[in-house]
């Protein structure tokens, strides 16, 4: 598995908290550095991994520093052969058309991410306020496509382009489906999955 820490500027922190999970369980764990040596050989150094684990971070200079190195283009090929792709926060929102993000400061959308996945995300529903409002108003407005919303410990698990289910590490979450339907905003809350997470699970990040 490769770690991609680009949206913290490949922080030192962050990469150790990482082998420190990942080194506890069966794996092979590796990271993909574009502001400290070794510097990657793409998309080799992508495509030969069964998983690749997206950090958070600023999703607008992620995506920025990416199509500078050519990373963009890997992670397609990557996801093309198969790979499973996944990520947290910025390491969400990256995968699909669009989102809401506080990577200016105050949240804004974007609508330049991969494109993977069709629509727009939201990480973070319930723990920032202004989250919830900011996706929903983008949405009713035309600026940013349908999409899906999570709230921390939800993940949204895709095969394809098509959502299979949500699945949760706690209790008294969700996931959304939010469209526009007669003009107005169509919260669809999605039940999530519960996981049975033990005390020795790997943590990298303040959010799964």
């Amino acid at each position: 598995m490769c770690f991609v820490p680009t949206a913290s500027g490949d922080a030192t922190p962050y990469i150790e908290r990482f082998y420190a999970a990942f080194t506890r369980i069966e794996s092979a764990p590796s990271h993909l550095s574009l502001f400290q040596p070794p510097y990657p050989a793409l998309p080799d150094d992508v495509v030969d991994n069964d998983l690749v684990y997206v950090g958070g971070g600023s999703t607008a200079n992620m995506l920025a520093v990416w199509r500078l190195h050519g990373v963009d283009v890997a992670l397609r090929t990557a996801w093309e052969t198969g790979v499973v792709l996944c990520g947290i926060s910025a390491g969400s929102l990256c995968w699909f058309e669009g989102g809401v993000t506080d990577s200016f400061g105050a949240l804004r959308n974007f609508t330049d991410g991969l494109g993977l996945l069709p629509g727009s995300n939201c990480p973070h529903y319930d723990v920032e306020p202004e989250r919830r409002p900011a996706f929903q108003r983008a949405i009713a407005a035309g600026e940013l496509a349908p999409g899906y919303a999570a709230d921390d410990g939800v993940a949204l698990h895709f095969v394809g382009t098509e959502l299979v289910e949500a699945v949760a590490e706690r209790e008294d979450v969700a996931a959304y489906r939010v469209d526009v339907r007669d003009r107005s905003i169509d919260e669809a809350r999605i039940v999530p999955r519960s996981l049975e997470v033990d005390d020795a699970r790997p943590v990298v990040g303040d959010h799964t």
